[in-house]
């Protein structure tokens, strides 16, 4: 059970990453085709493209974890003997899920504070720009509660591609 909810939490939030990369993409080439063909910048363009790259890259980072493609340095682990190695990636789990406790408690902080406050060009919240911090806090202690029990029972997190 609780592999299917990590797949499907990881695949929602690859899917989410890429929607918002394109989109982000078109609002910048639109950005630039209203500069300089039509000599008419719309104001709204550069706030989009930020508020939706704050959006896509934690997601991102939180369907890395589950996945594993997130950056790391293994050289000590890897050269380490298989119980020490055992160890190291349980340890390292448990680091990355208390720094994911920290998003998902203080990011609530921060969107709690700066909900009050809005984007002056897009009328949002500015609250809902950080909104993803504590959802992909959440999300990324789920998936290191999914990498420790694996990894405890002697398996590994199958990852969406295989």
């Amino acid at each position: 059970m609780m592999d299917r909810i990590s797949r499907w939490l990881s695949q929602g939030a690859m899917f989410l990453s890429a929607a918002g990369l394109v989109a982000m993409m078109l609002i910048i080439c639109w950005q630039v085709f209203a500069r300089y063909v039509l000599h008419a910048a719309p104001a709204w363009t550069e706030q989009s493209a930020l508020y939706l790259m704050l959006w896509f890259i934690i997601f991102a980072a939180a369907a890395g974890v589950r996945e594993s493609f997130h950056i790391r340095l293994s050289l000590l682990q890897d050269t380490s003997p298989p119980g020490r190695r055992k160890a190291m990636r349980l340890f390292c789990h448990g680091v990355v899920g208390v720094f994911a406790g920290y998003m998902l408690v203080a990011g609530g902080q921060l969107v709690a504070a700066t909900w009050q406050h809005d984007i002056p060009t897009l009328g949002l919240p500015r609250g809902s720009a950080y909104l993803p911090i504590p959802i992909s806090g959440a999300m990324i202690v789920f998936f290191c509660i999914e990498h420790i029990l694996t990894e405890w029972q002697g398996r590994e997190v199958e990852p969406l591609w295989n």
